[in-house]
């Protein structure tokens, strides 16, 4: 009676040497999806092109349509770069935004670590009204609070812009960082506590590093926010000493009435967004790791 035997496996085969390939899954995108794609990046990229295209122009060249500058020239950015008002206005915006992102931060990181511990009732409720308060029109307490600012002395000063910013950014930073720390396990400092810790200790040396791609996040929101902020700084500043960068550009003069200096305020406007895209860069992994934290449940 015969018995069939396998063939032993040659030498140069996956089986011998304990190595199996992986099969590459070869997924083609739909050519659809790569035109919405590129409709959505020219739809971001080509106002920023145009705006620093319009910044390398001056004279005559800016009332034409060129797509490309026939003459590019830097006398806008030089100009700009030589504007005493616009150098102090950039140290005001940075100040007000760095200030207002640490605060709400700080304060944000302890209200949003109760809401997402504590087991309180409607809490879901009380985050609904913390986040109504971001889409309370400016508009509604400008005028009250430039009487207020008058009174006390507060109109005009960093302070006077700080408070109010705060007012609408912590809010959104309650609400971004809830999320976050909701999804961090109860277990981690249950571990530290067994170990000794202190809710404070636990807090601070266990959930913080945790949290560090959600306070990232929140950072580029809430600074990007009181960054471009406009009303407010317009309503509650009269002069350069407290103007923050977007007020500033719109006080731009040309050299007439009739003259507006579009180059200028291009230029102006290339130099303010930099810093924002500088940010992002800087940040795009925290941000990334951010965005995605507690997509995937596991």
């Amino acid at each position: 009676m015969s018995t069939l035997t396998a063939a032993p496996p040659s030498a140069g085969s996956a089986e011998a040497t304990g190595t199996a390939r992986p099969r590459r899954s070869k997924t083609r995108l739909h050519p659809l999806v790569w035109v919405f794609v590129v409709v959505v990046m020219g739809f971001s990229l080509v106002p920023f092109y145009w705006l620093v295209s319009t910044s390398l122009k001056k004279g005559t060249s800016l009332g034409k349509g060129e797509l490309f500058p026939s003459q590019p020239t830097f006398d806008n950015y030089l100009a700009v770069f030589g504007n005493g008002d616009f150098l102090l206005a950039m140290r005001n915006s940075v100040i007000i935004a760095v200030v207002t992102t640490v605060i709400a931060l700080v304060f944000a990181s302890f209200a949003a670590y109760a809401l997402a511990r504590l087991r309180m009732r409607r809490k879901a409720l009380i985050l609904t009204l913390i986040l109504s308060v971001t889409t309370f029109p400016a508009i509604a307490i400008a005028a009250p609070l430039f009487a207020i600012w008058r009174e006390i002395g507060l109109y005009d000063t960093l302070i006077g812009l700080i408070i109010p910013k705060l007012t609408f950014a912590l809010p959104l930073a309650i609400y971004t960082l809830t999320s976050f720390f909701r999804d961090i396990p109860r277990e981690l400092e249950e571990s530290a506590y067994v170990d000794g810790a202190t809710p404070f200790q636990a807090f601070r040396r266990v959930i913080l590093p945790l949290a560090v791609p959600g306070l990232a996040t929140t950072a580029i929101l809430v600074f990007i926010s009181v960054w471009n902020e406009f009303l407010l700084a317009v309503t509650l500043t009269s002069s350069p000493a407290a103007r923050p960068v977007p007020v500033a550009i719109a006080f731009f003069n040309g050299m007439s009435e009739f003259d507006v200096p579009l180059g200028r305020i291009s230029a102006a406007s290339v130099i303010v967004t930099i810093p924002l895209v500088v940010l992002v860069l800087i940040c795009q992994k925290r941000i990334v790791a951010g965005m995605t934290a507690g997509a995937v449940k596991g």
